[in-house]
């Protein structure tokens, strides 16, 4: 009897912690700068404290507190993720099933709809449509959820269509503008041509690959988009019809003739478009960086990114990163959205990429950094982002679908597996994932 007894109240324990155990508050005085009166919002971020991104956190916080003394006060504590991308989510998840979240957490975009619909962050308090307004058009939908706003992104990022001025001039090429993309058809054309002039110099027209984890999905994604398809259904619950539809198959098909045609490598080759050896390649807005510190002598251009045959002119290009929501567990919604608009605001926008060459996330804060307006690099990436961005996939299961998306993509396009089957075989693991979401 007594042992029952003990498991009866180690159950309602247990119970009491999942309904929302929270940390205690400290009392003012008992941190630096928190007095008496104000409200104490604890915010963990994602990042080391030492890094040009943690300093830019820091001082962000630094600056609220500054802004709102008397009446809120912002605690920050840096989590790292590890190289595995845990440490961080681990702490999370860890806090979500004992209790102790902070009021404000940084979220991964893509992620964004997870923690929303596991009840780990809650809407935040409403915005005006001139607040909203205020954020590129990607950052309120990656941070909408079910018609409501959960996250807003101190960050946006992009991938390019990088191109070497000199081996296009070579052969011949010119470059579209941004609103007049290269279509499929167009440019497997252009890289027929730059085969022969490429093999001269030992190289391939197209520096790319498939690697496993994030970047498949955030890179190949836009392929689908482009031809009008998604990978979810608009609530993120159904993948079949969508994830192995005609247009993710012509998708996948399209890159295993870019395989077939050894247009690129099969194996990853190193630094293979830095050394001149690809007239194109995709990768992330930071080989802008890279090449302009430590490949100078390359002439490097942007070119519109590649659209589907039967493009409508709608979003298509790579977007997403880092965002601030309310946790589930911080009774002080305002104080947490004030803290949330702060931390993602114009300000802070500037100096995550004075600090951090990570983008901003608002209008004003793109407008106000020169670079985006004098470097014609610079200037197309943010043209591409605030034109055509298009958040990734917004589902419970996001990373099944990026997991199946990456598989997917290697055996078709690399093992010359059948683009349907495949697709077929992955929707059955998400669906399987999904269970859970949709059971009645």
């Amino acid at each position: 009897m007594r042992k029952r007894l003990l498991i009866l109240t180690g159950i309602l324990l247990a119970s009491t912690c999942l309904a929302g155990c929270r940390q205690k508050d400290p009392e003012p005085g008992e941190i630096a700068g928190y007095d008496e009166g104000e409200e104490y919002l604890s915010i963990w971020v994602h990042s080391i404290e030492d890094t040009e991104e943690g300093e830019a956190y820091k001082e962000s916080v630094e600056s609220f507190n500054e802004a709102y003394d008397g009446k809120y006060f912002a605690d920050i504590e840096f989590v790292p993720r590890n190289d595995s991308g845990g440490g961080y989510s681990d702490k999370v998840n860890a806090s979500v099933m004992a209790g102790g979240l902070p009021d404000v957490l940084t979220v991964d975009g893509p992620n964004i709809s997870a923690y929303a619909a596991n009840g780990i962050i809650q809407p935040l308090a409403d915005l005006t449509e001139e607040e909203k307004s205020e954020y590129l058009p990607s950052i309120i939908e990656q941070g909408t959820v079910d018609d409501q706003l959960y996250a807003l992104g101190v960050m946006e990022s992009s991938v390019g269509l990088y191109y070497n001025k000199d081996i296009l001039e070579e052969a011949g090429i010119e470059v579209p503008e941004m609103d007049d993309p290269w279509t499929w058809s167009e440019f497997l054309d252009i890289l027929e041509e730059l085969k022969p002039v490429m093999e001269e110099k030992n190289g391939y027209p197209l520096d790319m690959t498939f690697p496993v984890g994030e970047t498949s999905i955030y890179y190949f994604a836009p392929f689908v988009w482009s031809g009008g398809g998604e990978l979810v259904s608009d609530d993120g619950l159904t993948a079949d019809g969508y994830f192995n539809s005609e247009t993710t198959v012509e998708a996948m098909e399209y890159f295993q003739t870019i395989v077939d045609n050894e247009y690129m490598a099969e194996a990853p080759i190193d630094h293979l478009f830095e050394s001149r050896r690809a007239a194109f390649k995709f990768d992330g807005a930071w080989e802008v960086n890279t090449v302009y510190t430590s490949y100078p002598d390359i002439s490097l251009g942007v070119a519109p990114y590649v659209v589907n045959d039967n493009w409508d002119g709608g979003t298509y290009t790579p977007t997403g990163s880092w965002a601030f929501a309310a946790s589930s567990e911080t009774e002080e919604i305002e104080g947490a959205t004030e803290l949330v608009k702060w931390m993602s605001g114009v300000d802070s926008g500037i100096r995550i990429w004075e600090m951090a060459k990570s983008f901003p996330s608002t209008y004003e804060a793109f407008e106000s950094i020169d670079v985006f307006q004098t470097d014609e690099n610079y200037s197309a990436l943010y043209e591409q982002l605030s034109t055509y961005g298009h958040p990734r996939p917004k589902t419970p299961v996001y990373p099944q679908v990026s997991t199946s998306f990456q598989e997917v993509l290697e055996s078709v396009a690399l093992g010359g597996k059948d683009a349907s089957s495949e697709l077929d075989k992955a929707v059955e693991r998400i669906d399987a994932k999904l269970e859970r979401y949709t059971r009645k």
